[in-house]
């Protein structure tokens, strides 16, 4: 009898202490029938924040992800469960070492076939975002129900902003889907007032992550004045699925720069009273879109009167952000002594390295900055996605298709090509950068301007002291761009 009562003590006791600690933490995701009423095949994601985030956000932050858990599904019904638990896909650490503190929580499930985010994308779908005290080893299933449904806020136009969209015959074959190209114009003031004059046209390419929406604050800082010659400013999207297209031809985004300048740009000069020859065409851009405009420029010299690159994503392959892509042994995640290789810095100071870096895309599926350059420069694989150029795990650079990013290497390019292209480039290259590129870029340019110098070249590569990614477009160098413009304009006889 002494030992049947100590038993059930004993398995009360248990039970008790098994209640006390809970049982591990899990998500478990519903999604409502209402707003999808087929079953769903993609990622699905659990996006958790220390601070209130009442508003679905775009993607991760690259310099201080926080946790994010995913898992692939394939037709996930209307109201069925789908957990989220510690074997799930994880970014920065796994489910069960999360630390232990009050968290936003949102989930959301991406079904946007053509979109660079995951998160916000049209038509995908999300939870309202809840504040939730999280225990990776006593939480229990936290219930999450996918009722909403993400849409694209509306751009804005006005008397002086407008929108161009047009569906793509180029990419729509290409994708075996309709695609559209978009674009924002801004109007010079003299626009409405005088509907006989035409005006010449900048194109910019926004950065990563940038889109044709970035027209309102091109306008505000007065874009469409350069140096007192009117113009119509037009900021481009290039986004994509994978991220960034730049405007360059590729076997896994299409004929971008095709349909650029076959159908976008046509359809934009038509409608607004473009001057419409190359001399009145002026391209330029930022970052990614820095990379772009160059890439615009040698590949179409005819096309434009004039490049001006800002801190452009590699121009040389041999300084691929410290790397040499064509150098037998190089890896990705640590330089030749082994040590952790950054890709980001701040007042000198690594703030940001390859391997973590490419860990957060890998979650992320699509729209990142690294698997975005393989999109654009490798060649699609055997598995319809593009050719890796690197090992995830080991950070190995595979040479084979490295050699085939050799087609996209500017500085290459230039070399192969110089006899053509010296007369059609004369006056129209001006590469601009700053000495301490917050992403490593000057390496690369500083090779791009010795390339150029050794061919006779009268392009302009200048790199500018203490200057970093993004405090390399301060004002004065705004003005003296625009007042380099103007002048090309000017010589092109198609203003006064």
């Amino acid at each position: 009898m002494l030992r049947f009562l100590v038993a059930v003590l004993l398995t009360v006791v248990l039970h008790t202490a098994s209640l006390q600690a809970g049982e591990p933490l899990t998500f478990d995701l519903s999604f409502d029938s209402r707003l999808l009423d087929r079953p769903f095949t993609g990622r699905v994601y659990v996006l958790l924040f220390r601070t209130d985030r009442p508003e679905l956000q775009r993607g991760l932050n690259w310099f201080n992800p926080e946790p994010v858990f995913a898992r692939d599904v394939r037709n996930w019904k209307p109201g069925e469960i789908l957990t989220i638990d510690r074997n799930a896909l994880a970014f920065p650490i796994p489910l069960d070492r999360l630390p232990r503190a009050t968290y936003t929580v949102q989930a959301v499930l991406d079904r946007h076939p053509n979109h660079m985010h995951f998160s916000t994308a049209p038509g995908n779908l999300y939870t309202v975002a809840r504040k939730v005290p999280l225990d990776p080893a006593a939480s229990g299933p936290i219930r999450l129900h996918l009722d909403r449904v993400y849409e694209e806020r509306p751009f804005k136009e006005s008397d002086r902003i407008k929108l161009v969209e047009i569906e793509s015959k180029l990419l729509s074959t290409f994708h075996g889907r309709p695609t559209r190209l978009r674009a924002g114009i801004a109007l010079p003031a003299s626009y409405v007032q005088d509907v006989s004059r035409r005006y010449p046209v900048v194109y910019e390419i926004p950065g990563f992550s940038g889109t044709h929406t970035a027209i309102h604050q091109a306008l505000a800082r007065g874009a469409t004045n350069l140096a007192g010659v009117e113009v119509l400013h037009v900021m481009l999207d290039p986004s994509c699925h994978h991220g960034h297209h730049v405007f360059a031809d590729s076997e896994n985004n299409g004929p971008c720069g095709r349909a650029l300048l076959e159908e976008l740009i046509p359809a934009i000069e038509s409608r607004f009273r473009a001057v419409g020859t190359p001399a009145g065409r002026l391209v330029t851009g930022h970052s990614s879109g820095g990379w772009s405009s160059l890439w615009l420029q040698v590949t179409y010299p005819d096309f434009f009167a004039g490049c001006w690159s800002t801190a452009p994503d590699p121009v040389d392959f041999r300084d691929f952000q410290r790397i040499n892509l064509y150098r037998p042994g190089e890896n990705m995640f640590t330089d030749s002594k082994g040590q952790p290789r950054p890709i980001a810095r701040r007042n000198g100071k690594p703030v940001l390295y390859y391997k973590a870096f490419s860990d957060m895309e890998e979650i992320m599926g699509h729209g990142g900055q690294l698997a975005s350059f393989e999109a654009v420069f490798s060649p699609r694989g055997a598995d319809g996605k593009p050719r890796r150029l690197w090992d995830r795990k080991t950070g190995a650079i595979d040479l084979e298709v490295a050699k085939t990013w050799e087609k996209y290497d500017i500085r290459l390019v230039l070399e192969r090509n110089w006899k053509t292209l010296q007369p059609r480039l004369r006056g129209k290259l001006h590469v601009y950068m700053g000495d301490e590129d917050t992403f490593y870029l000057e390496g690369a340019t500083r090779l791009l301007q010795t390339c150029l110098q050794k061919l006779g070249s009268d392009a302009r590569v200048e790199l500018f002291p203490g200057k970093d990614h993004s405090s390399l477009m301060d004002r004065e160098l705004r003005t003296r761009i625009a007042r380099e413009m103007a002048n090309t304009l000017r010589a092109g006889k198609v203003v006064p």
